[in-house]
């Protein structure tokens, strides 16, 4: 074979090494963030209570899910900067089935906005401050 050809393949090989050694560092890296005294953990009980009147932020988390604990230093931030005006609010769906089922919650993390019970907001996965920041600033 022709040594044009294994140049390529030896560089694709390379970067998809990297990439799954820097995803490596980061999920190894990442310690357990101690819990914020400003965010509120809401069970199916304590839910419709919480959310049904005011401005709610809602993160749907499972305990064995990676991305899940990269958002927690961002929960915890919007926390310490909103949580006068607005409820951060935590769900396992682990334990609290019934009202991820009745918000039909397929993905996590998820972050849904709800002011006075409706949901105004609805975010799939990990994404920046400013994402959440902007979204809670429109409604305050």
């Amino acid at each position: 074979m022709n040594y044009y050809f294994w140049i390529p393949i030896a560089i694709l090989a390379v970067l998809l090494v990297a990439a799954l050694y820097k995803r490596y560092r980061l999920l190894k890296n990442l310690a357990d963030v101690p819990e914020n005294e400003n965010v509120i953990k809401l069970t199916d009980d304590t839910f419709e209570k919480t959310t049904e009147i005011g401005i709610s932020l809602i993160d749907f988390w499972a305990p064995w899910c990676a991305p899940c604990k990269i958002l927690v230093p961002t929960i915890n931030e919007l926390a310490d900067e909103f949580g006068e005006k607005v409820n951060i609010c935590k769900m396992n769906v682990d334990d609290n089935r019934k009202t991820s089922t009745a918000l039909k919650i397929r993905s996590i993390p998820t972050v849904i906005i709800m002011q006075n019970g409706t949901i105004v907001g609805h975010f799939v996965g990990v994404k920046p401050k400013y994402v959440y920041a902007k979204a809670l600033k429109e409604l305050v």
